[in-house]
């Protein structure tokens, strides 16, 4: 009953402080023997993997939920809660009471960190109770595939050129840069790698000079990486056509030198050599004003990579073009116009030389043709005149007539009585074919001669003119030796006359 009556005399504040030391008491005891397990390892995953934090609580102990935090302090990433979480973060063992491992998909260099496992107790808000040790992660990602960039407009010839590979995303810091042109190893160039402190993943940058020459246009250059996230290098490339730019310088040539005879066709040809990128414009102007020819410039492909074209201009050289201005103008990839003129001389006269030059020639062609048909005539008749003796005499050859002539007397002296039967000469001319040989030898083995007998004399006639071929006889003479064979055109008679 006393100590009921003690208990009875002791005031409220004094319980309420026994309490408060028995609930302190008991909490430490517990809070002792609490404890969340958190491996302290390190974890190193590499990018796209999945990646697992463990964590376990004891079913004992004041009731709260457990989260995941990323970091400390007020500005840590919650990672993972029973009321949500990341898109990638799941427990790995749902609605365990004591295993609260999660899992994050698809890890990302930015995924890198310390990862806490914390429990609370329940309240409002929740308090944090005990966290565990961390686990800090680390994510090897491969870098990004190179990025090679040039200038930002194109460059002529000659001019130093900065060409820029970048890549990204990787870790850890380590990497290599090499640079090539067409496949040839150039000299190692200066890094950046950017942060330069440790962080989740880096960036690095790597610059190279050159100037370039047209030979350069159909040239590659190579940005090649090495990570130890790689088994074999990544590449980017960059034509260094893309940032040559070599500008033509037009020519204008024309099909004459000098003045040029009126109403002549002129042509002028105005030529782009060598250029490239092939975005080149030819347009013509005749005296200031823009004028259309009649073909369309051709374009040509060079060996080296450049292009050329082409354009022409016909125009006649009438009076009035005389002193004319004729200007080819060339746009190449949107530079300033470059043009070249030439000026038109005309002459007022035709070529009048060179017509008397061709009139001259031709008197003369017309001169020797004249003397060739004249000497031809000639010739022709010439030819004629000897046919007709030739034909003359051969007529006269071959008539069958027999001449008789008479004795002459000598001028001057006075006739005198002649006898009948004296008969001076005659002349037997007869027609003859051609014989061959063999007729002429069968022939000199034969002599004809013709025996003429005349008729009794006429009482009032005192000669005789002239024998009939009637009174010819032609006998056969004994043979004879053979001759020499005598010419085709030789003949003779043996003529016998009976006197009375």
């Amino acid at each position: 009953m006393e100590p009921l009556a003690a208990a009875s005399r002791c005031p409220v504040w004094c319980l309420t402080s026994l309490f408060l030391f028995s609930l302190n008491s008991w909490a430490g005891v517990g809070g002792q023997d609490f404890q969340v397990l958190q491996p302290k390892d390190p974890v190193s995953v590499s990018a796209g993997d999945t990646l697992k934090l463990n964590c376990t609580v004891p079913q004992r102990g004041p009731a709260g939920p457990v989260k995941w935090f990323k970091g400390l302090g007020s500005d840590r990433q919650l990672v993972y809660a029973d009321t949500g979480s990341l898109p990638r973060v799941t427990r790995a063992v749902p609605n365990s009471p004591s295993d609260f491992s999660i899992n994050i998909s698809d890890v990302r260099p930015e995924d890198a960190g310390t990862y806490y496992c914390v429990k609370f107790t329940k309240g409002s808000p929740d308090k944090e109770y005990q966290r565990g040790a961390g686990t800090v992660v680390s994510v090897s990602a491969s870098p990004s595939a190179p990025s090679v960039s040039g200038p930002a407009s194109r460059v002529e010839p000659g001019r130093p050129v900065n060409f820029t590979c970048t890549s990204e995303g990787f870790s850890p810091r380590n990497i290599a840069v090499t640079w090539l042109k067409d496949e040839i190893k150039l000299p190692a160039q200066p890094l950046q790698i950017l942060p330069e402190n440790a962080s989740i993943s880096y960036r690095v940058s790597s610059t190279l000079a050159r100037s370039l020459t047209v030979g350069d246009i159909r040239s590659q250059l190579t940005c090649q990486i090495e990570h130890s996230t790689m088994s074999a290098p990544l590449q980017g490339t960059y034509n260094l056509s893309q940032a040559l730019r070599v500008s033509p310088r037009p020519r204008l040539a024309a099909n004459y030198s000098g003045a040029v005879p009126v109403n002549e066709m002129v042509e002028f040809t105005c030529s782009l050599a060598g250029f490239y990128p092939n975005a080149a414009r030819l347009t013509w102007m005749e005296n200031g004003n823009e004028t259309q020819p009649e073909k369309s410039p051709s374009l040509t492909d060079n060996p080296d990579g450049t292009f050329s074209l082409t354009g022409t201009l016909e125009v006649r050289a009438t009076e009035q073009r005389n002193q004319s201005s004729f200007t080819c103008r060339a746009v190449h990839d949107s530079q300033p116009p470059t043009s070249v003129t030439r000026v038109l001389a005309v002459t007022a006269t035709s070529n009048k030389m060179e017509e008397d030059k061709k009139a001259g020639e031709n008197s003369i062609q017309i001169i020797y043709i004249a003397v060739g048909v004249v000497c031809l005539v000639l010739g022709l008749l010439m030819v004629a005149v000897i046919y007709l003796i030739w034909a003359k005499q051969s007529k006269g050859k071959s008539s069958p007539s027999v001449r008789l002539h008479e004795s002459e007397k000598s001028s001057g002296t006075a006739p005198q009585d002649s006898d009948t039967n004296n008969l001076t000469y005659a002349d037997l001319n007869f027609d003859k074919a051609k014989k061959d040989q063999r007729q002429i030898i069968d022939m000199s083995q034969q002599s004809e001669y013709a025996c003429i007998q005349t008729s009794p004399p006429a009482t009032n006639e005192d000669n005789l003119t002239y024998a009939d071929l009637d009174m010819v006889h032609l006998s056969q003479a004994p043979k004879r030796p053979t001759p020499l064979p005598e010419e085709t055109g030789s003949e003779y008679a043996s003529v016998q006359i009976q006197k009375k």
